[in-house]
């Protein structure tokens, strides 16, 4: 074998250097990676895990876009598991893919591909579907498969954290140099990170997985003390992404903390969804929404982060306008197409003949091809009214669930292990109210693998109570 690989070895520099195709110099590398996914994929999906943070977004031709080295990671993992579980399928425990979370998102699943078939184009819908498949095979019942006990997810952590924090200080450093202002985020970012939003958003959702980790070590240690100074870090580098967004799933999540903790969870789910039904009851009513379009010539992008909250509140901030006027759109076409919609991932294709031009803004010829900004209203548009249902008892079962397995777990590592994953989940569920980031590595991974952390850590639960019954 050693043989055999050095000779492929040379000749992947010989052909490299002399067509002047240098990548072909990365063809051993390849073959090792693809060796030890045979071998041990174990390695290979934590290798992904730190890859998250480092991934960069790369366009293709014909209006593609990858994430690498992410998503070929994702391929190939998929497909080494779909092996796997077809020659040990009959040996692997079936109580993670029985447990109501895991059914819940296999419908899910189902019902995009479903939706894809009926899709208004169909080629579109496809990809967008298979992208879907490899998310959910890697990050929920991979990981299911391998974050198992608490030692796991402690591997877990620790993948994720060192990359981020070097990404972090990457953008800290930058930032510190543009004098750490509003107007130059944006610059300091590449190649790790899309915009301010997708930064923020990473940093959000793991705080609190940081912030409970703390309970691992004993006071003054070397371990706590680098992850104290990692969680002010973190928090400092929110503060300087200047974004909204971040801010108030922060605050959302200290909430949620006291709410999980006395057992409130059932009554703010059924809090919120009164709140929105009387909110867009309201809105709809005599069409009064149209009493808040904005003034076209006064809502622009402002430079200043203090004239931006400013132009929030007085409904002149671009951003949020525009999310206005797509949501419109959104809520219209619907009526068309209730029952499967128009197909994943085909809002873009057909929206516009749906908006409300009083509430176009200088951003509404939309080139960069962006969707909705609001992952529940895009599941509604794209895979009808079921589609949205099932994604939101999807979400929130696994928050009332969460709740449950919390209050059922003895040890205090495992309580901070749950908790983390559901404020994370509340975290990533606030942000795609605005937004609909779960299709990206950054975002989508991390919700695929919080609602696998609170399977098997409900299923370890079971088992303690199981054992101690016998006993």
């Amino acid at each position: 074998m050693f043989k055999w690989f050095s000779i492929i070895t040379l000749l992947s520099l010989f052909a490299g250097i002399a067509f002047e195709m240098f990548y072909l110099a990365g063809i051993p590398a390849f073959l090792i990676l693809a060796y030890l996914t045979i071998i041990d994929f174990r390695k290979v999906f934590y290798l992904l895990l730190i890859c998250i943070p480092l991934s960069t977004e790369f366009y293709l031709p014909n209006g593609l876009a990858t994430d690498l080295p992410t998503e070929p990671l994702m391929v190939g993992l998929m497909l080494v598991y779909g092996l796997y579980v077809l020659r040990h399928g009959r040996e692997m425990d079936s109580s993670f893919i029985r447990h109501p979370i895991a059914l819940l998102l296999t419908l899910h699943l189902f019902w995009i591909f479903a939706t894809t078939i009926t899709s208004s184009l169909f080629i579109v819908s496809l990809k967008f579907s298979l992208a879907k498949l490899w998310y959910i095979t890697v990050f929920f019942f991979m990981a299911g498969s391998i974050i198992k006990k608490e030692k796991d997810f402690k591997t877990f952590f620790w993948c994720i954290m060192f990359p981020l924090m070097f990404t972090v200080g990457i953008v800290m450093l930058r930032h510190a140099s543009y004098g750490f202002t509003f107007d130059t985020v944006a610059k300091t970012l590449s190649p790790f990170y899309r915009n301010h939003v997708n930064y923020a958003a990473l940093l959000a959702l793991f705080i609190p997985f940081v912030w409970f980790a703390r309970q691992w070590y004993p006071s003054f240690t070397f371990k706590r003390q680098v992850i104290n100074g990692s969680l002010f870090i973190l928090l400092m580098a929110i503060q300087f992404s200047y974004t909204r967004t971040a801010y108030l799933t922060l605050v959302i999540a200290v909430g949620a903390y006291f709410i999980v903790r006395f057992k409130l969870v059932k009554l703010a789910i059924v809090v919120s969804l009164l709140g929105a039904l009387v909110g867009f009851l309201y809105l709809a009513n005599n069409d009064t929404y149209l009493d808040y379009a904005p003034d076209y010539e006064h809502t622009v992008v402002h430079k200043k982060f203090d004239n931006l909250v400013e132009a929030t509140v007085a409904g002149e901030d671009i951003s949020t306008m525009e999310r206005f006027y797509r949501w419109i759109a959104g809520i219209r076409m619907v009526t068309d197409k209730p029952v499967v919609g128009y197909g994943p991932g085909n809002f873009y294709n057909f929206y516009k003949p749906y908006t409300v031009s009083s509430f176009e803004t200088y951003v509404s010829d939309n080139p960069e091809q962006s969707t909705i900004h609001s992952y529940f209203l895009l599941m509604m548009v794209e895979q009808g009214f079921f589609g949205m249902f099932v994604f939101m008892a999807l979400s929130f079962y696994a928050l009332i669930k969460g709740e449950r397995v919390f209050h059922e777990s003895k040890s205090v590592t495992r309580q901070g292990i749950v908790m983390g994953a559901i404020l994370s989940l509340i975290i990533i569920n606030a942000f795609l109210l605005i937004n609909d980031m779960i299709e990206t590595d950054k975002m989508g991974s991390f919700f695929f693998m919080n609602l696998a952390i609170i399977i098997n850590m409900d299923l370890l639960n079971r088992k303690e109570k199981k054992d101690h019954s016998i006993e």
